[in-house]
């Protein structure tokens, strides 16, 4: 589990370019859940490619300050196996 913003960050720049599920809090009891890819990585925020056929937009950015507070949950799927960078 990841305790600092240079952490996440680190972690996540090394799995850019594969698969995920995401898990975002949409507000008023809502969870939003959609898979992509992990397209790019900046200084503050994080970009995620969607899969065009479950999702109505191509990509959505969050915070790295979003997965440190939970709002934001990231599984890794890498080869059958889930790797969870936040619950």
């Amino acid at each position: 589990m990841a305790k600092t913003l240079i952490e996440i960050k680190q972690g996540l720049e090394g799995q850019v370019g594969k698969r995920l599920r995401l898990r975002a809090n949409g507000g008023r009891r809502k969870t939003i859940e959609r898979c992509g890819i992990l397209a790019e990585t900046y200084p503050s925020v994080f970009i995620v490619e969607l899969d065009q056929d479950e999702n109505a937009f191509e990509r959505v950015s969050y915070s790295y300050a979003d997965v440190l507070t939970e709002t934001v949950e990231l599984s890794f799927q890498d080869e059958g196996v889930a790797l969870i960078v936040e619950q």
